[in-house]
């Protein structure tokens, strides 16, 4: 493994861990590592104090330690990162060979006889047990561009295949690609499913619309005439079902979680889905999650919160867009948060206008243009008065702020402030680290 690969490994196992990616330093000190230098001439080169890299390095490998289930440290970080690489390869290649010879059932299961056979519609030869592929994606928009998410990718596929997820939500910023990382999961899982159904709530449809959609589809596959409750279903089968554009459920103006009325029955659906026993998964996807997901932590369940890409891929999205890549450029990306709809907005905009990011980088504040408050407009559509005033309240601060000052200053009842950081964290529009809440910089200019 080169340097290249050890650091997206590396990068992969942190993520999983801490649902973090590694930061500068971080990437800083574990190239640094691989390339034989020392904590002194990394802190050197990242203009940091040595013991203060001493104290980052250390962190870096406990996380890897707690990850891999051995002690990783600065001497022999290559070869345990290598070491694992290799057993995790055999592991899989095993794992492989089982599911080969056995299904579920702990029948034998042999090749399918039919050669050049579509894999969509793929049978066994067991006559006792041949279930057969029924994917409907019809809804499920073409994938375009995808950028890094390799991390992300890895993580949610060992959820859903190793841990058996039964419910999985994805959420983010609008912008942030959560339907395009949905798309490439299900492009490299879905022949481990024998249904795969892809549907958008974005036009509301009643829990008995779409549970009567699924079990139509269902009913087909195992030819019966009679229609059995969707719970049967999944029990029987291995389903992987997304709904995308979920946050389409929740009214408009209130705090987050909270169901239109035709919409409530998904309440008790989700429910079920999270408690029953059953051997299907749901993946979720949409600027929020619900509430009933969120309330408490189930083994079950697992949400993962989409940031913005690393600086190589957002310097890809510029690229493509027209606009010529500067040495420069990583202060614009982070101004944007690596956001790829926001970046691919500003960036063709400036190539309309013929700016270049040397010239954008010379204006304070940055550009704001319509199109992306158009896009930012859909989100905040959907925001409480509260939420409003807290936001407009937060804009004006250039950095992070403490809960204690929050309550100091905020003008409402500390119960309302408490449950109003927390509706807009479920909705990504505020980060909390170390006990500070902050809002990203074109948040606070588009809100001030």
């Amino acid at each position: 493994m080169n340097v290249d690969e050890v650091l997206k490994m590396a990068d992969a196992l942190v993520f999983a861990k801490t649902g973090q990616h590694l930061d500068d330093l971080q990437q800083a000190i574990a190239r640094g590592t691989l390339q034989g230098k020392k904590y002194s001439e990394i802190a050197q080169e990242k203009h940091c104090n040595e013991s203060y890299v001493r104290d980052v390095g250390a962190k870096l490998w406990q996380t890897l330690s707690e990850e891999l289930g051995e002690e990783v440290k600065k001497s022999n970080f290559r070869s345990t990162i290598q070491r694992w690489q290799i057993d995790h390869v055999t592991n899989f290649a095993q794992d492989v060979v089982a599911i080969s010879s056995f299904n579920t059932c702990g029948q034998a299961r042999q090749p399918p006889d039919i050669p050049n056979q579509n894999p969509e519609n793929q049978v066994t030869s067991n006559p006792q047990q041949s279930p057969t592929f029924h994917h409907d994606l019809s809804e499920m928009p073409k994938l375009g561009n995808f950028y890094n998410r390799t991390a992300e990718l890895e993580l949610l596929k060992t959820l859903i295949l190793t841990e058996k997820a039964q419910i999985l939500t994805i959420t983010g910023m609008i912008g942030m690609e959560k339907t395009a990382l949905g798309i490439k999961l299900v492009e490299e899982i879905k022949h481990e499913f024998e249904y795969v159904i892809w549907r958008s709530l974005e036009t509301c449809p009643t829990v008995a619309q779409l549970q009567n959609n699924l079990t139509e589809i269902f009913a087909e596959g195992d030819n019966q005439t009679s229609r059995l409750p969707l719970m049967k279903y999944l029990q029987n089968h291995r389903c992987l079902i997304i709904l995308d554009d979920i946050n389409y459920l929740f009214r408009r103006g209130e705090l987050a979680g909270h169901y239109q009325p035709k919409s409530e029955d998904y309440r008790s659906l989700f429910k079920q889905i999270k408690e029953r026993s059953h051997q299907s998964c749901f993946i979720l996807m949409g600027w929020e999650y619900p509430r009933e997901i969120a309330q408490i932590k189930h083994p079950n369940t697992h949400n993962l919160i989409l940031r913005g890409l690393d600086t190589a891929s957002a310097h890809q999205i510029i690229a493509q867009q027209g606009l010529e890549p500067e040495a420069n450029g990583s202060r614009f990306i982070d101004y944007y948060q690596g956001n790829p709809l926001w970046l691919k907005t500003v960036a063709n905009f400036m190539v309309e206008l013929g700016l270049t990011v040397s010239e954008l980088l010379a204006n304070q504040p940055f550009l704001l243009p319509q199109d992306l408050q158009d896009i930012l407009q859909q989100p905040l559509a959907y925001l409480s008065e509260p939420e409003k005033q807290l936001l407009s309240l937060l804009a004006k601060e250039d950095e992070a702020i403490a809960l204690v000052k929050l309550l100091e200053i905020a003008p409402m009842p500390s119960a309302d402030l408490l449950n109003t950081l927390q509706s807009l964290s479920r909705r990504c529009w505020l980060e909390k680290t170390d006990r500070l809440y902050r809002m990203s910089p074109v948040l606070r200019q588009y809100l001030g």
